[in-house]
């Protein structure tokens, strides 16, 4: 099995969908769906059932996935420390995150990358709906994310920034009306469902959806990044809580954005697999220590 096959069976594996799999790796429908024949063929078993609906791992597809996911990222690690030492650097350090208040967050990476110039460091945006699974899978080194995290085999660093929530609102929502939002009001409309939308690990965002006097906040549409809880936001389906930094780095024309009469905050800071000893993860620990937490 190629590296290339190895990496499309994965990715399926993944996403259970071929459409999206051709689409993630550049590639035809039809080469996903050849290469997965070819692999069923030589192994003699199916490694998906697929109907017109559903992709679904078989027990022998599952057992292949577990043997060869750990296999791809030894590879892909050593190819990246290979060429990270012809680079004459120490490491690539991976961090993702959800956040978008690259404004506020460009201070911490410079602060790194001043203290550690031997260092790669690579900030991409991480969707929060995988953001787990990219840290559980070793796709990305470190989250920013929101703390405290509450996992046993994740690990929480200090606090980056903590900001006050605010809600988002279409223009013609009633919410919209005033100048504030009272946390009570939340229990009148929906908000999206994070039990879908969020890793397990937030469910305690709204304590679990309720209102600080117990009320019950209706579940609405699930999601899996930013753009679609605007969208559903923006169309009337939710009154969305979202951190602060939404209202300012998300000025959009469909959109307005209104501040809690309560004191509500959140804390971002970086989450990491608690296993993973990484030098680059100690090092932006001791940074971000340094710097101490800031209000926004």
């Amino acid at each position: 099995m190629e590296l290339r096959e190895i990496e499309i069976f994965l990715t399926l594996a993944e996403e259970l969908h071929f459409g999206r799999t051709a689409q993630r790796l550049h590639l035809s429908q039809a080469r996903v769906s050849q290469t997965i024949k070819k692999h069923e063929r030589s192994i003699g078993a199916l490694l998906f059932h697929r109907t017109s609906r559903v992709v679904r791992l078989t027990p022998i597809g599952e057992q292949l996935r577990d043997d060869l996911r750990p296999l791809l990222q030894a590879i892909t690690d050593s190819t990246e420390r290979a060429r990270t030492a012809a680079a004459g650097r120490a490491g690539v350090l991976r961090v993702g995150t959800a956040a978008s208040n690259t404004l506020e967050l460009r201070p911490f990476w410079d602060a790194f990358r001043a203290a550690h110039p031997a260092w790669d460091l690579r900030v991409r945006y991480q969707p929060f709906s995988n953001a787990m699974t990219a840290v559980r899978q070793g796709d990305i080194d470190v989250y920013i994310g929101w703390l405290p995290m509450t996992e046993p085999d994740l690990t929480n660093g200090p606090v980056m920034f903590t900001e006050p929530m605010v809600v988002a609102l279409a223009l013609d929502h009633p919410l919209a009306r005033g100048d504030t939002v009272n946390l009570e009001d939340l229990a009148g409309f929906e908000v999206i469902d994070t039990a879908g939308a969020f890793p397990s690990e937030y469910m305690d965002l709204f304590n679990p959806y309720q209102t600080p006097r117990g009320r019950t906040i209706t579940r609405g549409p699930v999601t899996a990044d930013l753009e679609q809880v605007f969208s559903a936001t923006a169309n009337g389906e939710v009154a969305q809580p979202l951190g602060g930094h939404a209202a300012r780095y998300y000025q959009r024309p469909d959109l307005t954005y209104r501040s809690f009469r309560q004191d509500w905050t959140i804390s971002w800071g970086p989450i990491w697999k608690s296993d993973n000893d990484s030098t680059g993860i100690r090092n932006l620990v001791a940074v971000l220590t340094d710097l101490g937490p800031r209000q926004l």
